[in-house]
């Protein structure tokens, strides 16, 4: 970086790549990510509320919380042509710039329609950074330090989650509309952090790159199999099951008090937020493959650990266990595409994306309907279903270490 970089921003910088040996990149991606979650983590308990304030009933509090997941889906498949356009490090600025101004169209919304449309906006700018942020993060680093790297990125996204919603709770004692023009100063910080301290892509810098590869002969990788399966199992479980249906389980079956869901999942979290160091090297030194495969598998243990959870303690330990599931599947899955696609992956790191959002869009709904025409465990077994079929696709996998695979080898016949 030049002299007039913060003497704060060079000291950490330098202490990050000493210890891990990281480009400047990930540590900016993951200074990034924390600013960001810290404003998502500061809207999303008082969206919900703030929505249910113009008077709708549930059902259309629902669709302004989904909405923004569902535009950033249909937007997702044009974001790699984008990236080849323009760039990752503007298009994420772009994104950043676009989710800045829904949050504060969401804060001056005076109707339900406002405030739904401003809402769904913001589901464009996330694809443009979502997407944008993970290929240059694969494509920075080599693929012996990818898992590391990732993990790097993974922790900057769960800290700012854990410190955003406490953060919302004051800000909310100001008004219901404080949060918005919160988010949309932290989304300016980082993406101007982005604009200024990113470099571009290795290929972009050069003015040239790797051939891009075929997307049909990436979609044919069983490594990108495995990870496109692996994140639409995370979307469904942790959004769908876990985080929806959690909440209804400690106060309706363990009869606890609301206050020991956020004690549950914010251990959770410090369990995750631990274990993605040690998870991220142990994707990069054993391979992709036994990541791949341990993560889903106690993923859905646990998951059902907590569907029949007899008191408070078990499902607490459950979840831990699924934090350290978790390391693995934010790690693993995110450095098999990289491996799979090579540099300059923009479409498929937009549709590994996209699984994701699939996942997080129909879970709820459907682990809903479980609940309330089955029960709790049928709802949580859907998921634990979902984990097996990952593990079974992840044994597909080849079993090579990060950056030594044969590429024919790797691929269906």
């Amino acid at each position: 970086m030049t002299a007039s970089s913060p003497g704060w921003y060079r000291r950490l910088r330098r202490a990050v790549a000493a210890r891990t040996g990281l480009p400047r990149n990930v540590l900016v991606l993951a200074i990034i990510a924390f600013f960001v979650m810290v404003g998502f983590g500061v809207v999303i308990p008082v969206l919900p509320v703030y929505a249910g304030s113009f008077g709708v009933d549930q059902f259309w509090v629902g669709l302004v919380v989904s909405s923004f997941a569902m535009l950033r889906l249909a937007t997702s498949p044009f974001t790699g042509p984008l990236i080849s356009a323009v760039g990752e490090r503007l298009l994420l600025g772009i994104g950043m710039l676009i989710v800045a101004g829904s949050s504060v169209g969401m804060g001056l919304s005076e109707t339900y329609w406002q405030l739904l449309a401003t809402r769904a906006a913001g589901g464009i700018g996330s694809a443009m950074f979502t997407v944008s942020a993970m290929n240059l993060l694969i494509n920075t680093v080599a693929a012996d330090r990818r898992g590391r790297a990732v993990g790097t990125y993974q922790s900057g996204f769960l800290l700012g989650g854990m410190a955003g919603p406490a953060l919302g709770g004051l800000l909310a004692k100001i008004s219901l509309t404080a949060p918005f023009f919160f988010y949309a100063a932290t989304l300016l910080v980082a993406g101007a952090v982005g604009l200024i301290l990113l470099r571009p892509a290795p290929h972009q810098a050069a003015g040239s790159g790797p051939e891009v590869k075929p997307f049909g002969q990436v979609l044919r990788d069983k490594r990108y199999q495995a990870a496109l399966m692996s994140n639409f199992s995370t979307g469904w479980t942790s959004m769908g099951v876990r985080s929806s249906l959690t909440p209804v389980l400690v106060v309706a079956v363990l009869h606890r008090d609301p206050v020991w869901t956020g004690i549950a999942f914010a251990i959770a979290a410090v369990v995750q937020t631990a274990c993605l160091g040690p998870a991220g090297r142990f994707v990069d030194r054993a391979g992709r493959r036994p990541a791949a495969i341990a993560g889903p598998a106690l993923a859905g243990v646990s998951i059902m650990v907590v569907a029949v959870s007899p008191n408070i303690w078990v499902l607490i330990a459950a979840m831990c266990v699924y934090g350290v599931a978790g390391s693995m599947l934010g790690t693993a899955p995110a450095a098999s595409v990289g491996d799979a696609a090579g540099g300059r992956s923009g479409t498929p790191v937009a549709v590994f994306s996209m699984m994701g959002d699939m996942g997080q869009i129909i879970g709820p709904l459907v682990a809903g309907w479980l609940w309330d025409r089955a029960n709790p465990v049928v709802a949580f077994g859907v998921g634990a279903g979902l984990w097996l079929i990952t593990v079974l696709m992840a044994v597909r996998m080849p079993n090579t270490r990060p950056g030594s695979e044969d590429s024919h080898a790797a691929t269906a016949r």
